[in-house]
């Protein structure tokens, strides 16, 4: 009975890892794009959510929301597009949140 010992799932979760590329294929650029897009999206974010980081987080929503709107345009894969999601909200509402707390004013 040594077939009962082996941990099948264990050698699952060891094979598996993350990638943006499902069609396996290389897109260096939309998954740069798509990173940089989440990132902008979520540093808006969570300085929105900070009173006196209101000026930097519009900012850098300003210049997220259509960083991650063109990301989107060109992406090639759903990995991508959600990625590309993630900073569309993100940006638009650290936006929001910033202009609350006295936008674009220093």
């Amino acid at each position: 009975m040594p077939h009962v010992l082996q941990n099948r799932h264990f050698t699952l979760l060891q094979d598996r890892h993350f990638t943006l590329n499902t069609d396996g294929e290389r897109h260096p650029r939309e998954n740069s794009l798509a990173v940089t897009a989440m990132a902008f999206g979520l540093t808006a974010l969570v300085l929105g959510f900070i009173v006196v980081t209101h000026m930097p987080a519009a900012i850098i929503g300003i210049v997220g929301l259509p960083l991650s709107l063109y990301s989107q345009m060109v992406s090639a894969t759903t990995g991508e597009r959600w990625l590309n999601v993630v900073g569309m909200v993100g940006s638009a509402v650290g936006v929001a949140l910033a202009l609350a707390h006295g936008g674009f004013t220093p």
